[in-house]
């Protein structure tokens, strides 16, 4: 959780912005996510986000740009700058409605993979830094490294080692590349204008240019480990390759590109779960270990032979 000032401020900026002629409310502020790296308040139509501590405002500026001119894609800011609060950075949105996490019938993965497909053809603006998906997955594995002795950890680090140096954020990511979203997952998906309007992807915290393959990476690991069914990566991948999607060839095996993404996103997934059952010192449930599984394929199966494996 986090400080209470933080919040209790954010939830007044966020009033302020909603009701700008100062009409008094009865509405109330509700947060909807409260993490180190995010604290994110609703009030009414208007949503304010206090940014991680650190977050650079050159590459803020930056991103908050590329959503503003791509409101057919993303969800465009209220502000074209980011203000500050408590040392942090903070934005302003429209709320939009998320996906309802009990109708996994009506997750829009075609929207998703139609969506992906309009940002990764848009030429890349000067100045937008890489996205930041490497980094994090790099991050996560250090926190894992760091967390002590745990069985899955030596099948997660040998996964991770098996990468290549770029999937590491150890090296340049490959070119030409992409504007990417950078963490793509159903939460990143919207309706706005809310309850019914069409979806857009948020959250451009991790937004900029890089590999395209990466935003195609984590239902594609669902999918290799067993965690999304068939049928739904065939609707992802079918509409974003109807899209003119850059990341995979529009016919054919698409693991060749998918490949080293995915097990990147896979290994990520893996070391986050491995340091939260390390911490609370209980075991893997079964879908953690499935990924803990999927690590361990990982490192026996050479990458060139992923393609027979997913299949």
């Amino acid at each position: 959780m986090t400080d209470r000032p933080l919040l209790a401020d954010l939830a007044r900026r966020a009033g302020a912005r909603a009701h700008r002629a100062g009409t008094a409310c009865s509405c109330g502020a509700a947060t909807l996510a409260d993490r180190p790296d995010a604290v994110v308040v609703r009030h009414a139509a208007t949503v304010a986000k206090a940014h991680a501590p650190g977050t650079g405002p050159a590459a803020l500026a930056s991103r908050l740009a590329v959503a503003a001119g791509l409101p057919d894609v993303l969800l465009p800011p209220l502000a074209a700058t980011p203000a500050e609060l408590h040392g942090r950075l903070v934005t302003f949105w429209p709320y939009g409605s998320p996906v309802d996490p009990d109708d996994p019938d009506a997750a829009p993965w075609e929207a998703a993979g139609a969506l992906l497909a309009r940002l990764h053809r848009v030429p890349a603006p000067a100045g937008l830094p890489p996205m930041r998906g490497p980094a994090k997955a790099a991050h996560a594995v250090a926190r894992l490294a760091a967390a002590g002795s745990h069985p899955a950890v030596a099948a997660v680090l040998g996964a991770w080692r098996a990468l290549p140096a770029w999937a590491r954020a150890e090296a340049p990511m490959p070119e030409p590349g992409a504007v990417c979203h950078g963490d793509l997952h159903l939460g990143q998906l919207v309706r706005h204008p809310a309850p019914d309007g069409p979806w857009r992807l948020i959250d451009v915290d991790d937004l900029g240019v890089g590999v395209p393959a990466w935003d195609l990476a984590r239902p594609a690991a669902w999918y290799a480990c067993g965690l999304l069914p068939p049928d739904e990566w065939t609707r992802f991948l079918d509409a974003y390759r109807a899209g003119g999607g850059p990341a995979v060839p529009g016919s054919g095996d698409p693991w060749p590109a998918l490949d080293a993404p995915a097990r990147a996103l896979t290994v990520q997934t893996a070391a986050r779960t491995v340091t939260k059952s390390a911490a609370l010192g209980r075991p893997l449930d079964e879908i953690e270990q499935c990924l803990v599984d999927a690590c361990a394929r990982m490192g026996a199966v050479p990458p060139q032979l992923a393609s027979d494996r997913a299949k």
